[in-house]
């Protein structure tokens, strides 16, 4: 349990039983457009990519968990492996705002997915679960919302509306993004056996020490998942 109640589903542990996470709690945040410690994260993750030893083993068993509920790793990649290709190709990625600018730059530096949702938006608390094929996702296609159905099987993390997050960590709902007007965020760092967890806990305190510097007077509060 985190401090939201965050709950990892029986069926999810079963199919990852390395799986584990730290889930972290951030109130009265002060986000915004851009701040100095954001450019120089991405920019020093831009940098980073040799950084995580653990680095190719970690994408590596992300590939296979994704082969394990039935989703294409090379079509749909997990969230840290989709960043790290686009910099790895492009030496770049677009600034979206601070808080949204640093969660990504701990993911590329540290090598695991990490997760930003704004707690405003959601009903109830966030499960980790693996979809009864009746639930749909919100997203947008040619210029339209659509609610798109979900597989079978597929994990997700979902609240009491829907599924606010499709194939673990692939692809975030419209509904729960970070704004530069959010100031009730939760994040999840996620992580698999390759991946130490005091590797995890650096990323952590990372992203927390970056937050405290964007917004002084925010109350920030981290917890296992396991």
């Amino acid at each position: 349990m985190g401090l939201i109640g965050a709950r990892i589903g029986d069926d999810v542990r079963q199919l990852r039983p390395d799986f584990r996470a730290i889930s972290i709690v951030a109130t009265g945040v002060e986000n915004r457009i851009d701040h100095p410690i954001a450019r120089a994260l991405l920019a020093e993750a831009r940098k980073s990519l040799d950084f995580a030893p653990w680095a190719d083993a970690h994408l590596e068993a992300w590939r296979e968990t994704f082969r394990a509920f039935g989703a294409k790793p090379k079509k749909t990649a997990s969230s840290v492996e989709a960043l790290r290709s686009r910099v790895a190709k492009s030496g770049e990625l677009p600034p979206i705002n601070a808080v949204v600018d640093l969660y990504n730059a701990v993911s590329i530096k540290f090598a695991l997915p990490v997760g930003g949702e704004n707690l405003d938006s959601y009903v109830g608390r966030p499960r980790l679960i693996r979809a009864d094929g009746s639930e749909t996702f919100d997203t947008v296609r040619d210029g339209r919302l659509i609610h798109e159905p979900v597989d079978r099987g597929e994990v997700i993390w979902r609240d009491d509306l829907g599924t606010t997050c499709r194939r673990w960590n692939w692809r975030q709902c419209l509904r729960t993004r970070i704004e530069p007007s959010s100031t009730r965020l939760w994040f999840v760092l996620e992580a698999l056996a390759p991946m130490a967890d005091e590797a995890v806990e650096d990323a952590a305190r990372s992203l927390c020490g970056a937050l405290a510097v964007i917004s002084p007077s925010a109350s920030i509060d981290r917890q296992w998942l396991r």
